[in-house]
């Protein structure tokens, strides 16, 4: 749940980068959230949900839209490519799966433009 949390806490942070567990958790939360709100709608509130989503799942995933895309963008830069790649999804069929494959690579693990590597651990300076 924290990496849920961290992405709506740096919502419009486009700078950085981002783990590919901090990507993917954030993604099964989204899913997990809209099932429910499916299911919400469809039994509670009687919404007809067969041409799409219900109005609480609109508002959830305009909701999420911002974090997602600054999300997306950090965990591009973490593979050390610019956040435009984000715009291949815009080609049709080949775009969206050349767009995960984008994010299930895993990191630079160096420093590279972007910043530092989020996965390395700080060296600690032990002062005697």
């Amino acid at each position: 749940m924290k990496w849920y949390l961290m992405a709506f806490k740096k919502y419009g942070v486009f700078s950085g980068r981002s783990t590919r567990q901090e990507y993917w958790m954030f993604f099964l939360f989204n899913i997990i959230i809209g099932v429910a709100l499916y299911f919400v709608e469809k039994y509670y509130f009687c919404f007809p949900l067969i041409r799409g989503l219900g109005p609480c799942q609109r508002f959830y995933y305009l909701f999420a839209l911002l974090p997602s895309i600054s999300l997306s963008v950090r965990r591009l830069h973490d593979t050390n490519r610019r956040g435009w790649w984000l715009l291949i999804n815009c080609i049709p069929l080949v775009g969206g799966f050349w767009y995960l494959w984008l994010m299930i690579l895993d990191s630079d693990h160096y420093r590279n433009r972007f910043g530092d590597d989020p996965t390395a651990f700080p060296e600690v300076e032990i002062v005697s």
